[in-house]
């Protein structure tokens, strides 16, 4: 009996299948035609077989395009249910105050939506932190604090100034230091012309001359004349001694050796003088400012 009626049903299945398949048979023949008939219209307006083909693929792809706009509208769908789990989240978490601060006063009394608020306990703490902002309980707690401000702001005024200051003044050193340079270039460049064209000229004395000269000197002037030189040359002697011993050495170390040197500046002095410009600049700067004025005084006396 259950054979029996088995039976009938496939036989009903086949039939359904064999009507759906003559149903798309007609539609295939049907979209054939519509084909055909389009190629035609194409050759006929002069298209090429390149052109004909994109036109028929267009075609197609427009009658697949109803099939498409359902599966545009699922993904749009998800996407809005997406973004909504968002913002629900971010007003759950009250990111910024704005679950607590503008939807509670809204939305506090509405039935279900009012469940994606955030809670109280966020807000107590937001009201905390905000409170932590502003330390000051009166009026004068602020006053006072703006007072303590006002004189950290003037102390630290006040040393700019004296920085300032101290710069200005080792600006002017080092001016007149470059002017000392100066005045010590032009110096050698005099004595040297006065050595080429005086001392050692083909017109300078004869030694003979010089001879006559220092017999002709009276002997106790003579040996106070040659003691003066011999001592002077020992002086010059040691000067070099010392400029070679602090010309060696790092500029920050000679200038830590001259500033304790306070009560021999002159020797100090000499000794810079001495020294190439760059050598001697380089110390002074490096030394205290005091002491590098009164060296400055010293090299340039014109000045005091």
């Amino acid at each position: 009996m259950a054979n029996e009626n088995k039976i009938p049903e496939e036989s009903k299945l086949d039939a359904k299948a064999a009507k759906k398949a003559a149903k798309l048979a007609k539609q295939e023949e049907k979209i054939a035609k519509q084909k055909e008939k389009r190629r035609k219209q194409l050759e006929k307006a002069g298209a090429s077989s390149e052109e004909i083909q994109k036109a028929l693929d267009n075609d197609a792809e427009y009658e697949e395009e109803g099939g498409s706009r359902l599966a545009v509208f699922f993904v749009t769908a998800v996407i809005i249910v997406i973004w909504l789990a968002i913002l629900v989240l971010l007003i759950r978490m009250d990111v910024g105050g704005f679950g607590s601060t503008v939807l509670r006063p809204l939305l506090k009394d509405v039935p279900y939506i009012n469940r994606i608020l955030p809670d109280e306990a966020g807000e107590a703490a937001v009201s905390a932190e905000t409170d932590t902002e502003y330390p000051y309980t009166t009026l004068d707690e602020a006053l006072a604090r703006i007072k303590e401000l006002e004189v950290e702001l003037q102390n630290a005024k006040n040393e700019a100034a004296d920085s300032q200051n101290h710069n200005e003044e080792l600006q002017a050193q080092s001016a007149q230091l470059e002017e000392y340079k100066a005045k010590e270039a032009e110096f050698e460049a005099l004595k040297q012309k006065f050595d080429e064209e005086v001392v050692f000229s083909d017109n300078a004395p004869d030694i003979n001359e010089y001879k006559a000269f220092y017999e002709s000197i009276d002997p106790a002037n003579a040996e106070a004349i040659y003691r003066q030189v011999i001592e002077q040359q020992q002086k010059d002697t040691q000067l070099e001694e010392y400029v070679s011993m602090y010309s060696s050495m790092k500029p920050k170390q000679a200038a830590a050796i001259f500033d304790t040197m306070t009560d021999d500046l002159k020797l100090v002095a000499r000794i810079l003088m001495a020294m190439d410009a760059d050598s001697s600049s380089s110390i002074l700067g490096a030394m205290n400012a005091e002491t590098a004025a009164k060296l400055t005084k010293i090299m340039n006396p014109s000045e005091s």
